[in-house]
């Protein structure tokens, strides 16, 4: 008789529920998307109770072939720094979640910078002072909600990322806490101590008693209580934020290995092991995942705002394609770029430039451009950005990386993995199971409820659907960089 994980993957747009067996494989899953709210130019919002209806609705749809019974435990993966705060006795939202692409506490951040605490916070925190984390979210709430701040001190709400506010809910408002991957990007949490900080709870102005309690990753959070269509008592056993998640899910678990999720933008996390490595490079320092009774695992992160959105440009700003799918073959029609140029800044540069003021480039047109040319140069572009940070990762480490393991929609493109793999250098891995994020989060559950005994039993979950290995001289991978450097610098001007 089969046993069952469920991993709730609840992400920016759209919320997943995998189910997967014992032996790691997917056996259904359900996605519903939701509303994106933007009241202001910057703002970026979500309606929680949308979220918890699109949570019931898959969590319905996705265990509706299965015995219930079976249900061995429930994992939980998210979008990480987006917040919000809820009454503690109705469980009812204050305010719309704040997400984590929102933009509206910049001032605040700007204060911060004004007054030179933003090297004390990064050495505390790993994070750089921006408004993609959640402490001035938090701030904002609490001093924008009328009498939000009183209610706050009295003990009457309680606040959490969107895997602590599933958890409350699941489990009728008796679990209130969080993974330390998730509290790691609130920048309220002490990367040494894995616990809150007093001197930033002061500084952000965040009563203590709003807090989640602050758990390892494979941790008992709590029970199902209350829903109906799912047994009372089924153990919720393992959350991580959605990027290191995809990490575990990846079977990333030595120093030195890495990932690459390519999304909207990209993401990279590259596992230093139980050293805490601050970055000379302008990346920021997480937490990976902490397993109970085991030393903490810490990463270094860098992302490219724009990735697969670069296609969607092409698509739906340009009109070159019809669909993203197309791109691979349209840029299979040339064999090079022949000196076409396309930097994707149309939204400022990410790690490890972090210039937000740069703009889009495309350079290098002759009479003989065509629409192909530029669709080459946006997969080289797509595969440059994250050779910028991959190697800014190395330099931090100290240590080459032994190939880069890939998911997300854009992964399945062949000729941008290869592009991936010829600009890196190195071997480019992809697995079978593409849904990386949710099998970290069950992994993760099934670690914490025995269904696997050790991480290395996890090995043989991870399956190799194709590997990718350079085929370009080095010589040639060099001229490449320069001649993207050359426009990178255009860009900075």
């Amino acid at each position: 008789m089969s046993s069952y994980i469920i991993a709730i993957d609840q992400g920016t747009t759209s919320t997943r529920v995998c189910i997967f067996d014992e032996n790691g494989h997917l056996v259904n899953q359900a996605q519903k998307e939701f509303t994106q709210f933007f009241p202001k130019p910057g703002w970026v919002e979500h309606n929680p109770e949308e979220i918890w209806q699109t949570t019931l609705t898959t969590l319905r749809e996705a265990t509706s072939k299965i015995n219930k019974q079976q249900i061995v435990t429930i994992g939980i993966t998210n979008q990480r720094e987006t917040v919000l705060v809820w009454d503690a006795k109705s469980s009812k939202p204050i305010h719309p979640a704040i997400v984590w692409q929102c933009r509206r506490t910049q001032e605040a951040c700007n204060k911060i910078r004004k007054r030179k605490l933003d090297q004390k916070i990064y050495k505390e925190t790993g994070l750089i002072v921006d408004p993609y984390f959640s402490a001035t979210k938090i701030q904002w709430i609490l001093k924008n909600v009328s009498g939000a701040m009183a209610r706050a001190k009295q003990g009457q709400l309680r606040l959490g990322t969107i895997d602590t506010f599933l958890l409350w809910r699941l489990s009728a408002g008796k679990a209130h806490g969080t993974d330390v991957s998730n509290a790691s990007r609130t920048m309220l949490m002490n990367l040494k101590t894995m616990s809150w900080s007093p001197n930033l709870l002061k500084l952000f102005d965040v009563p203590e008693s709003l807090l989640p309690e602050i758990h390892s990753s494979n941790a008992l959070f709590g029970v199902t209580q209350g829903l109906g269509f799912l047994p009372d008592g089924i153990p919720i056993h393992g959350i991580l934020g959605d990027q290191q998640a995809a990490l575990f899910g990846q079977i990333a678990h030595s120093p030195g290995d890495a990932k690459c999720t390519f999304g909207t933008g990209s993401f990279i996390l590259l596992n230093t092991g139980s050293e805490i490595v601050f970055s000379r490079h302008k990346l920021l320092t997480t937490v990976a995942w902490q397993l109970e009774h085991q030393k903490t695992i810490y990463a270094l992160e860098g992302g490219a705002f724009i990735c697969g959105a670069a296609v969607q440009w092409l698509r739906d700003g340009l009109g070159l394609i019809q669909s993203s799918e197309e791109i691979e073959s349209l840029a299979r029609q040339v064999s090079s770029s022949e000196g076409v140029e396309f930097v994707p800044a149309l939204v400022g540069f990410g790690a490890p430039i972090w210039n937000p003021e740069a703009r889009g480039l495309i350079s290098g047109l002759t009479r003989g451009t065509n629409k192909a040319h530029i669709a080459f140069a946006t997969l080289e572009a797509m595969a440059l950005q994250n050779v910028d940070i991959l190697r800014a990762m190395e330099k931090d480490l100290e240590k080459q990386i032994r190939q880069l393991k890939v998911d997300g929609g854009a992964a399945k493109n062949n000729l941008l993995m290869q592009l991936q793999s010829d600009y890196l250098g190195r071997p480019v891995d992809r697995p079978v199971v593409f849904e990386t994020t949710a099998l970290g989060a069950a992994l993760m559950a099934g670690l914490g409820a025995g269904v696997f005994k050790t991480p290395q039993d996890l090995k043989k979950k991870w399956l190799l659907d194709r590997q990718f290995v350079p085929q370009i001289s080095k010589l040639q991978r060099e001229k490449r960089q320069r001649n993207w450097q050359r426009a990178l610098q255009m860009v900075q001007l």
